[in-house]
């Protein structure tokens, strides 16, 4: 599986930004997608993530309640819809592609493909 995350860019704290994740190759249906982040001098973070099969969420904590996944299976595409954007969601956002158990999809080192990452700045 390709994937190619895009969408990312400036914002002011308070806005919203979307990403999108296209995969190509494979069965995109047939695995677990995730976003994930890395902000300045810090490590790589789960942000959420979306099960194959019944589409269930979840969520990082800083991310509940701001944030959305979703997948559309026809397009080949996850989306991550991120509201009411603080400094501190500042960071590279990758999506990622894995066939894990769900006990584990918060696990970046479970998937097995990645996107080149999306830059994302929020300014206060």
């Amino acid at each position: 599986v390709q994937l190619q995350a895009s969408g990312g860019g400036s914002v002011q704290a308070g806005g919203s930004l979307g990403l999108s994740c296209a995969a190509s190759g494979r069965r995109f249906r047939d695995y677990n997608m995730a976003w994930f982040r890395q902000g300045p001098g810090k490590e790589r973070v789960f942000v959420a993530a979306i099960s194959k099969g019944n589409a269930a969420s979840y969520y990082g904590d800083f991310a509940k309640g701001r944030f959305s996944i979703s997948r559309d299976t026809a397009k080949n595409t996850m989306y991550l819809q991120m509201n009411s954007l603080n400094s501190e969601d500042t960071a590279v956002y990758y999506c990622a592609a894995g066939s894990q158990v769900l006990s584990s999809i918060r696990e970046d080192y479970l998937y097995i493909y990645w996107g080149q990452g999306t830059e994302v700045t929020v300014s206060s």
